[in-house]
């Protein structure tokens, strides 16, 4: 059974998922938000900074009684979840690669964390639950969508907007202005001859 994304998926977009990592879900979370919408190769080096400790992910939820970190709120270093993911996302990237997409050109367009199923330990740790985390990344080419926006704004350049039309009505002139005296006297003979005529 084919596994199904919780996102579109165009013709310009490599995917990647991970099924049952032994991860943290709320890690994962925070991880994925980190990446989301960055340059792949800016990601890479993001999460290799947290995987030795010299950058720190910021934890928007799940962070009760969270230490604050250097230019940030709360933040941790989640190096398993980490490891985990930058694996995933190499393996996304060589699937763009294979697609023929420019790897320079990728951004890390859908990155999410949902539970995975419920399984319990065995031996001395049995009766506690083990982390288990699916893992979706989608990346797309940037380039791809600069194109899509000029085609878009070269239709609208062949096909403006028709032009307005001209307004026939006159504009009424007020009553003070010479115009609308030299009109009141037009039509009063006019209204005279045709009552001569009956």
């Amino acid at each position: 059974m084919a596994y199904k994304y919780s996102t579109e998926i165009g013709e310009n977009c490599a995917k990647a998922v991970g099924i049952s990592l032994p991860i943290s879900r709320k890690q994962s979370v925070m991880v994925c938000n980190f990446i989301r919408n960055k340059n792949v190769k800016k990601a890479k080096e993001d999460l290799a900074d947290v995987i030795i400790k010299k950058k720190a992910v910021p934890f928007t939820r799940f962070n009760d009684d969270m230490g604050h970190k250097a230019g940030m709120a709360a933040g941790r270093y989640p190096v398993n979840a980490c490891k985990n993911i930058l694996a995933l996302l190499e393996s996304a990237e060589a699937n763009a690669q294979f697609k023929g997409l420019s790897t320079a050109d990728l951004i890390v367009k859908h990155a999410s964390a949902q539970q995975g199923p419920g399984v319990w330990r065995y031996g001395r740790h049995h009766r506690r639950q083990a982390k288990r985390t699916h893992i979706e990344l989608v990346l797309e080419e940037r380039k791809a969508r600069k194109a899509e926006k000029k085609e878009k704004k070269i239709i609208k350049k062949e096909n403006p907007k028709q032009e307005q039309k001209p307004e026939v009505e006159k504009k009424l002139e007020t009553p003070g202005s010479s115009k609308f005296t030299e009109q009141k006297v037009q039509q009063k003979p006019e209204a005279k001859q045709e009552v001569k005529t009956k």
